[in-house]
C-alpha cells in the first residue's frame, strides 16, 4: 500500500541556486555600467577616433591667450559656473580650444562646469583622416 500514501512535496534547491546567482551577476554588471568613471577625458584637438555628437546647448571656447568666451563674448570661470547653474544640470557642454591651449587652462573650465553641477561635457576635436 505504499503507492497509495501521500507524498511529501519538495523543493529543489539547487535549481534555484542557480537562478539566483545568475540574477545577481546580472544586476552587478548591469550596476558597473551605471557608475560613472571619475577621471577627466580629454581628446587632443585631432583625433582619428572623433565622433559626431548634437550640436551642444553651450559651447565654450578657449583661445590661445587663456581667455574663456561663451556666445563669442569674454566671460570669467565664475560667471561660466553661476550662468550654467541657472541653465540647470542637463545642459549639454562642449569645451573647443585651440591646439595650442595649455591643459592646465583646460581642466581649470572642465572644474568651472563641473562645480555647476553639469555632467554631459564634452571636447570638441577634429578628425584626423
Amino acid at each position: 500500500m505504499r503507492y497509495l500514501q501521500e507524498r511529501r512535496a519538495r523543493i529543489e534547491i539547487i535549481p534555484m541556486i542557480d537562478i539566483m546567482l545568475f540574477l545577481l551577476v546580472f544586476f552587478a554588471m548591469l550596476m558597473l555600467k551605471m557608475i560613472p568613471t571619475s577621471g577627466q577625458l580629454t581628446k587632443l584637438p585631432t583625433s582619428s577616433t572623433a565622433e559626431l555628437l548634437p550640436a551642444p546647448k553651450l559651447l565654450v571656447e578657449l583661445s590661445e591667450d587663456g581667455s574663456v568666451r561663451v556666445d563669442h563674448a569674454p566671460i570669467g570661470l565664475q560667471e561660466l559656473t553661476a550662468r550654467l547653474k541657472t541653465m540647470g544640470s542637463k545642459t549639454a557642454v562642449t569645451i573647443a580650444g585651440s591646439q595650442d591651449v595649455a591643459l592646465q587652462k583646460v581642466m581649470a573650465v572642465l572644474d568651472a562646469v563641473k562645480a555647476s553641477g553639469v555632467s554631459q561635457i564634452s571636447i570638441a576635436a577634429r578628425r584626423v583622416q
